[in-house]
């Protein structure tokens, strides 16, 4: 029971802080934090999306910033056709998404283990030559978004704390969904084709099937997240689909704790800060960075959730 609240109440502290970040940049004059909190909602919400098929489903994906990158495009594309309204480019991007994601899954999960995991980077990796390749939409050096999405006077993304706001609810959105997914019956399911696949075949379960679904809105989730990135940077580059951003996403689920529902969000808050607090002080940051999270994955089994349940058990 303690171990709960302490994991429970570093929870709350975190989502309370995040929903109170724009009253204290507004009081403080900080615009900078609204700025970096923004992308690190968003990035939390792709990490949520991976948790879903990496930490309930078992699919060790290495390619997830592909939809990233779809998603980013959809909106860039869209916009620079002339097509500015968000009631059309978002659905683009998820449906975008969503398709690739179909693509992927119904070949990638023919396999197991590591094959798995090298087609999914391998279609990633295609993905981002392909958008490299685009030369009417900046091809490697990427695209200018002139224009945010236009959502009829609904919100204003042009204005930092409306949009800061529309991307915490997006989250929000995406982890109820989880949660309800998580706790269905077809959720039920995906988790136990992650213990034992050949038994829950047996007893009649379609298990690629199940596995496909889970991926495809994973990859619709993710999908979102690029369309937000979009508009967060007015813009987009082929190296949001880099083999490192997906390594990225999985160190934040694993940091933050692989299988639970808010872990990805604090794997995401923690990762990111320590990115930028570490950048500020040296150049070669990395190198601190990669031992201190090899430390935490080694020694932090569950991540930052687990470590939070051994703490209140102690």
């Amino acid at each position: 029971m303690k171990a709960f609240t302490v994991s429970k109440a570093a929870t709350a502290l975190m989502l309370a802080g995040l929903v109170l970040l724009p009253l204290y940049s507004q009081l403080s004059g900080n615009v900078f934090i609204l700025t970096l909190f923004t992308r690190i909602v968003i990035l939390a919400l792709a990490a949520a999306s991976l948790n879903l098929i990496m930490g309930f489903g078992g699919m060790m994906s290495f390619g997830h910033a592909a939809y990233l990158g779809i998603g980013g495009y959809a909106v860039g594309m869209l916009a620079q056709e002339g097509v500015g309204s968000g009631w059309i480019q978002f659905p683009v991007a998820l449906a975008a998404s969503a398709t690739y994601a179909l693509v992927i899954g119904a070949l990638s999960l023919r396999t197991r283990g590591v094959y798995f995991i090298m087609i999914t980077l391998a279609f990633a990796q295609m993905a981002y030559y392909v958008a490299s390749g685009l030369a009417r939409y900046g091809g490697d050096d990427g695209l200018t978004v002139y224009k945010r999405s236009d959502f009829s006077g609904l919100v204003n993304l042009g204005n930092r704390t409306q949009f800061y706001y529309l991307c915490l609810a997006c989250l929000f959105a995406v982890l109820i969904l989880i949660w309800r997914i998580v706790n269905s019956r077809f959720g039920l399911v995906v988790q136990g084709l992650r213990s034992n696949e050949q038994r829950m075949q047996a007893i009649g379960f379609p298990a690629k099937r199940y596995q496909l679904v889970c991926f495809v809105i994973s990859g619709m989730m993710c999908g979102l997240a690029g369309a937000l990135l979009a508009n967060n940077t007015d813009f987009i580059s082929p190296a949001v689909m880099y083999w490192t951003r997906s390594g990225d996403l999985m160190v934040m689920v694993i940091l933050g704790g692989m299988g639970t529902l808010f872990g990805p969000v604090m794997g995401a808050v923690v990762f990111l800060l320590l990115e930028e607090f570490l950048s500020q002080i040296t150049e070669y940051w990395a190198l601190i960075m990669g031992p201190l999270l090899l430390l935490i994955v080694l020694f932090g089994r569950g991540g930052i959730m687990g470590a939070l349940g051994r703490a209140g058990r102690g």
